[in-house]
């Protein structure tokens, strides 16, 4: 059964489209024609969750699925959240708007260590039981599971909460646990009947058939599952990049499409580097199709190349030259993550950003040589100032760069190193008659993390604060440097549950009762830690944390066979197998100690870590083609050939649409239906697309005005039709016409508007003849004063009476015995603030009638421009 959600989504909720569920790419199958349902559930808010290109490439592939559905959930805001729990309404998926114990299985994205207490708050407020021990007493709750990096690592702290997790990539381990679930459903077996066939899929683990020891380690309780858990390797697909277009702005406002898997750098810290090997390069021409196929399609203006080393991507040139070329004239931008300084060159340089040209980001990780051989970043000085010139060559005066404190073998001058390595670059980057280069730098504390060579080192808090400390004395003085420094509880937080066991489930589920949530946002961090600190103290094991704070065990101080019973120890995430051998961790952290750098695997010899195997599959790098010639970046064309104005709609829940979210959809649509849009010049070129007036947060409409500006002129029915076929339904155009080119703005003739409000007398219930009598009061008044204050706080008085050129009753639409009256009203609506809104009306029906009065609805039938 649907959720009521027209009464919970309402103008006063903090950005209501986040939960609409309508977007472009949003699909919406038949729910009884379904026999598996899933719910993709992202623990953050939307503009979070809706930009994450996992949540969109798995979205797309289960729904590309014969009898599978796939709806989605995020965590809600505060407000929602309450006025779920105040109205005891479970929480629900966005596109059914069904209660989410309807579905058959949730699917978590867990990829942060302390994103689990979202999970908890999103579980309890669907009403399902947190743990799979309460859900198994019956069958009627879904399927509980987690993905991502996080549960991949060392899924044991969260093993309580899930029924099971699916370990590595999940394009194609998700489809064999739908055809399982469908199998079970019409077998009609039981929930843990079930689980042990899921059990059987490699990838799958299922931790109720398995235990903790006393040592830590983990070991299966029956016999008929796998000892250890192999992780999933599955090759990028491009075309599933393709989907949700968020109505609201989201974190990413741009396609993003993975153009390689995989790292082989071999950084000693990097758990993504070692749990997403062997590397895959995708084709080239299938990136470079499903970019402009998905650029067409989306409407976007930036599109971004994903890998966690886009630089080791040879065709990353060519691709990103030929895409440029073939949307030149759309004033469209390319960005990348955090790059290799060593490969950023004139090639890559002109591919980046467009008419505005974006931020880079280099990680040179530490400011000494000697720390970067023992991290094995691969990285020299040289190649570090030759990349940081030719950005400086290329157009660049600002740059971020990323550095990490803590790590194994560090001494007080490699931390100095950072600030001395800032200090040389910009003094080798400067030239006469230009800006200082000035940097962005965040410092950011080593944590150790699972399945690295680095696991088993730790580094105590106060350490910790104490080079933060001697660093920032060293910029104190260093203009032209911000420096952004990683909170040290955090870290610790981060080290406590991200190396920690099964007896950690009690601590987040306390940590969580306490108001621990969204912890990985700055403003919540306080009251986090605070609960989290509470939760591991009621626990008992408060001596384990003190461990971690005081830095259980650094590696470089290690000798002897002491050292060696320290490597051997099992570890709480030794069942999961990614694919590269524990010994090898172990000789690679000896080589770190010797400072010896391991050579990229990809594009040098084999480092025999034992991923590459039939189970895993090998590393596939595509040699780098032709560049093609660059055809010259984005030109705005500012001709203005044809004006066309247009009248439209705003209707039913895209109401909820608010202004700036409104023109971003209308310069999408434009987009998409490949209208020759004109460009205002300058730095940063906008389309001209000109609205007469903006309509305020959850007033429906059906007189919007909005002037398009061409390069060309068009057949107006063909605009009107193309523009018709694009906008969403709840977007209806009622008329097009063209203007003289050199025509005022819509905006600069605007007049009047004209509402049609619903008001509801709050205390009494006024008859039709009384509700004529206020309105023919109103109508004969000289003076009604309202006070209206500035921005910078002034206040003068304002004659409403003047503003007001008609105000009627409409007997017909209104419901008297409802106590509730539909007034319509003409009133002086102008871009200079002379404007008579709606809630003005209301303050003066309460001045003649002495009653409290409540606006329920406010329609804007049109906005009437000069002649």
């Amino acid at each position: 059964m649907s959720v009521a959600v027209e009464k919970l989504i309402t103008p006063d909720i903090a950005k209501p489209a986040r939960y609409l569920g309508n977007e472009l790419g949003s699909v919406h199958k038949p729910w009884d024609e379904a026999e598996i349902r899933w719910v993709l559930t992202y623990p953050e808010v939307y503009e979070v969750g809706a930009s994450n290109l996992g949540h969109i490439i798995l979205y797309n592939i289960i729904n590309s699925q014969p009898r599978q559905l796939c709806d989605r959930s995020y965590l809600p805001g505060k407000d929602l959240a309450g006025k779920l729990r105040s109205t005891n309404t479970p929480l629900f998926a966005v596109e059914s708007k069904r209660d989410l114990k309807e579905f058959d299985i949730l699917g978590f994205s867990l990829s942060y260590e302390l994103g689990a207490t979202n999970i908890l708050e999103m579980l309890d407020l669907a009403g399902i039981p947190l743990t799979w021990e309460e859900r198994n007493q019956g069958n009627h709750f879904p399927l509980i599971f987690a993905g991502g990096q996080t549960a991949t690592s060392n899924p044991e702290p969260y093993a309580d909460f899930f029924d099971f997790f699916a370990l590595g990539d999940g394009e194609e381990l998700l489809p064999e646990i739908g055809l399982i679930l469908e199998e079970g459903k019409r077998a009609k077996i039981s929930r843990k009947e079930l689980l042990l066939d899921l059990a059987q899929v490699p990838g799958v683990y299922v931790p109720q058939f398995y235990e903790m020891n006393p040592d830590g380690s983990v070991t299966p309780k029956r016999p008929d599952v796998p000892k250890r858990i192999i992780r999933r390797v599955a090759t990028p697909i491009p075309a599933y990049s393709i989907g949700l277009v968020p109505y609201v702005e989201t974190v990413h406002e741009r396609l993003i499409v993975e153009i390689r898997r995989g790292c082989t750098r071999g950084c000693r810290f990097c758990q993504p580097g070692m749990l997403t090997r062997p590397a895959r390069d995708v084709a080239p021409d299938k990136v470079v199709d499903a970019i402009e196929k998905g650029m067409r399609q989306t409407g976007h203006r930036e599109f971004s190349l994903l890998s966690l080393s886009c630089s080791d991507y040879l065709s990353l040139p060519a691709v990103g030259t030929e895409i440029r070329n073939r949307l030149k004239d759309e004033n469209i931008s390319l960005s990348l993550p955090s790059q290799r300084v060593d490969r950023f060159d004139e090639n890559i340089a002109r591919i980046l950003g467009g008419t505005r040209q974006g931020g880079l980001t280099f990680a040179p990780e530490a400011g000494t040589q000697r720390m970067r051989d023992i991290v094995n970043k691969g990285l020299t000085n040289e190649e570090l100032l030759r990349g940081i010139k030719t950005a400086r060559e290329q157009g660049w005066d600002k740059i971020k760069l990323y550095f990490m404190i803590g790590l194994p073998g560090e001494t007080d001058v490699d931390v100095l190193g950072i600030a001395e390595t800032v200090r040389w670059l910009r003094r080798e980057c400067w030239a006469k008659g230009r800006k200082t280069l000035s940097f962005n730098l965040t410092v950011s504390n080593f944590t150790p993390k699972p399945h690295t060579p680095f696991q088993w080192h730790s580094v105590s808090t106060s350490e910790f604060k104490r080079k933060q400390d001697i660093l920032r004395q060293e910029f104190r003085r260093m203009k032209g440097v911000k420096v952004n420094f990683t909170d040290v509880r955090i870290s610790a937080m981060e080290d406590f549950i991200g190396r920690g066991d099964r007896s950690l489930a009690p601590v987040l589920k306390r940590a969580w009762e306490l108001g621990a949530g969204m912890d990985s946002w700055y403003e919540s961090l306080d009251k986090a830690f605070a609960a989290w600190g509470e939760a591991i103290a009621e626990s008992g094991l408060d001596w384990k944390y003190r461990q971690v704070e005081n830095g259980e065990w650094n590696v470089m101080e290690g000798e002897g066979k002491d050292s060696d019973h320290r490597l051997d120890a099992p570890l709480p995430w030794d069942h999961i197998d990614t694919g590269i051998d524990k010994r090898w961790l172990k000789e690679d952290l000896q080589r770190a100690l010797e400072a010896i750098v391991v050579p990229d695997c990809s594009f040098d010899g084999c480092s025999h870590c034992g991923v590459c195997s039939p189970e895993f599959g090998h590393n596939i790098a595509i040699k780098a083609p032709l560049i093609p010639e660059f055809s010259g970046d984005f030109v705005p064309n500012t001709t203005k050939a044809q004006k066309i104005r247009v009248w439209f709609g705003k209707q039913d829940d895209m109401a909820l649409i608010g202004h700036l979210d409104l023109m971003r959809l209308l310069d999408r649509a434009v987009r998409r239906a490949k209208l020759p849009i004109s460009f205002t010049g300058g730095y940063n070129p906008q389309p001209r697309i000109s609205p007469a007036n903006a309509l305020p947060l959850g007033v429906t409409s059906s007189g919007e005005i909005v002037d398009f500006e061409l390069t060309e002129a068009i057949d107006v029915e063909v605009f009107r039709q193309k523009l018709t076929q694009i906008l969403p339904v709840n977007i209806p155009v009622y008329k097009v016409i063209q203007l003289d080119v050199k025509s005022e703005k819509a905006a600069q003739v605007l007049e009047s508007a004209e509402y049609q409000i619903t008001i509801a007398a709050l205390n009494t219930q006024p008859n039709v003849t009384q509700w004529q009598n206020w309105v023919d009061i109103i109508n004969s008044k000289d003076e009604i004063l309202w006070e209206q204050t500035t921005k910078s706080g002034k206040t003068y008085l304002v004659n409403l009476c003047e503003r007001l050129l008609e105000l009627e009753l409409i007997p017909e639409n209104s419901n008297f015995c409802d106590s509730t009256a539909v007034l319509r009203y003409l009133g002086k609506w102008r871009n200079d603030g002379t404007m008579l809104r709606p809630n003005q009306i209301l303050f003066m029906l309460e001045q003649v009638a002495s009653e409290e009065f409540q606006l329920l609805h406010i329609h804007r039938n049109r906005l009437v421009l000069a002649v």
